[in-house]
């Protein structure tokens, strides 16, 4: 009977026991109507940030480069081992909630000469016994400590998607870089063989007389122009495959290609989505908010300080002096008994803390406010960037289908002997530039697609 209300006094205790600090509620912030900069439509609530990876980079080389950097790369293995690492520390936190058992065994033999005094003597002692131990939750210490922990955890599984998301963009960003270098090695090239029989012609016209020498130094500097990019295309070729080899997690090495440049697609127009969807699709915001959560949590934590701590301890087992009556009836012990400890004076510790810990959330706050501000101007700064970057290339294709012109036009007066061959030095240097040019127009192009998907909160889908 006695034991049946005890059991009904600790069920007492623990229902009603509470949870003090404050419960986390979304905080609200100040979300815009429409993107600045976004052409679309913002009834639409599809978004290119909710497409997968594999969608917008339709490129098979591109996705290999892809899959393996997700495999390999070291910052995702590193946000993985994060990972493991809190949610082993939420095991250990929230085993402070239940209570702990040990079970222990000990025999001993002692004998004791004789002497003047005690004559001599021989004892036995042998001893099972368990313990139980438990701090009541009274006050919800544990189980806000447990909601901190928790939200720690899904920090780290938001930070590697953020890891994620940023490594797809970085290995986008490295391939289009690449393969823009690869195009203006193919027009350097290309260029080049042009320009070497455009001086064997103007040399031979030299040795026959028909032109002068200053001719045939003009046209050696348009060879000359174009053969010494070649060489630094080439090593920034093989540097640029070097970086694409570490985010891949290999040693450096060689990188395939798949399309070409202006082979990869991309649609002129894209579109953005709500603006209420990008604070649940960027994996930013959503780590900002669950360290917020567990510095709310952590405020629990330390205003349970103030109230007392109730601790149940238990023993009990069996002590004789030998084995064969150990586990008879009288061997038997045990024991109950309860603590309650109630701080009178810390000198100030624990009020501190408590205003530690509400300084601390008031910073995540801030925080968490700042980031969703920031998503914001990345996306307004990525479709401004996006539809900029098509109208100046659109502008740059003009601009090199007129030097080409004007570049066949003055080789022709030259054969004809209406223009010096300055005309067509003149004319064929802007060319060569005009479709360097394009070339960086275009990667810059598919790079604004880049940074508009992962501003958008793309890339950790897959």
């Amino acid at each position: 009977m006695k034991n049946r209300a005890l059991l009904l006094l600790l069920g007492a205790l623990l229902t009603a026991g509470c949870t003090v600090g404050p419960n986390y509620k979304r905080s609200k912030v100040d979300v815009p109507a429409v993107y600045r900069g976004s052409a679309a439509d913002q009834a639409n609530d599809s978004s290119l940030g909710d497409q997968k990876w594999s969608e917008v980079f339709p490129d098979e080389e591109l996705q290999g480069l892809i899959r393996t950097a997700l495999q390999q790369n070291y910052d995702v293995r590193i946000a993985a081992a994060r990972i493991l690492q809190a949610q082993a520390q939420l095991g250990i936190t929230r085993a402070d909630q239940l209570p702990s058992v040990a079970a222990g065994a000990s025999a001993s033999d002692q004998r004791s000469p004789k002497s003047k005094i005690v004559p001599a003597f021989e004892s036995n002692a042998n001893q099972v016994s368990i313990a139980f131990a438990w701090e009541l939750d009274f006050w919800g210490r544990y189980r806000r400590s447990t909601e901190a922990a928790r939200a720690d955890l899904l920090t780290s599984e938001w930070a590697r998607q953020e890891v994620i998301s940023a490594l797809v963009g970085n290995i986008a960003t490295a391939y289009f870089q690449l393969r823009e270098l690869d195009l203006e090695l193919e027009i350097s090239q290309n260029t080049l063989g042009s320009r070497r029989d455009s001086l064997k012609l103007t040399q031979l016209l030299a040795d026959h007389g028909a032109t002068s020498m200053l001719d045939v130094r003009q046209a050696e500097q348009l060879v000359f122009t174009a053969a010494e990019q070649v060489p630094d295309l080439e090593r920034r070729i093989e540097q640029q495959e070097n970086f694409i080899s570490i985010l891949t997690g290999k040693n450096p090495g060689t990188v395939a290609r798949g399309r070409k440049l202006i082979e990869q697609p991309h649609a002129p127009e894209v579109p953005a989505g709500l603006t209420s969807a990008l604070l649940e699709r960027r994996p930013d915001i959503r780590q900002a908010e669950q360290q917020l959560i567990a510095s709310n949590a952590r405020i629990g934590v330390a205003k349970a300080a103030f109230f007392p701590r109730l601790n149940l301890t238990a023993d009990g087992g069996f002590q004789s002096s030998a084995l064969t009556s150990l586990f008879s009836g009288p061997a038997g012990l045990w024991s109950f008994g309860g603590a309650l400890t109630q701080p009178i004076f810390e000198g100030g510790r624990l009020r501190n803390n408590v205003r530690l810990t509400e300084a601390r959330q008031q910073e995540a706050l801030l925080v968490y406010r700042q980031t969703i501000q920031e998503a914001f101007r990345e996306v307004s700064d990525a479709l401004i960037g996006y539809r900029k970057s098509q109208e100046f290339r659109v502008q740059q294709e003009l601009l090199t289908r007129s030097a080409q012109d004007a570049a066949h036009l003055s080789d022709i007066r030259y054969q004809g002997g209406a223009a010096s061959y300055l005309e067509v030095l003149t004319n064929q240097t802007n060319y060569f530039s005009a479709e360097l040019n394009l070339a960086q127009a275009q990667r810059n192009e598919l790079l604004a697609l880049v940074t508009l998907y992962k501003a958008l909160g793309g890339g950790w889908q897959n």
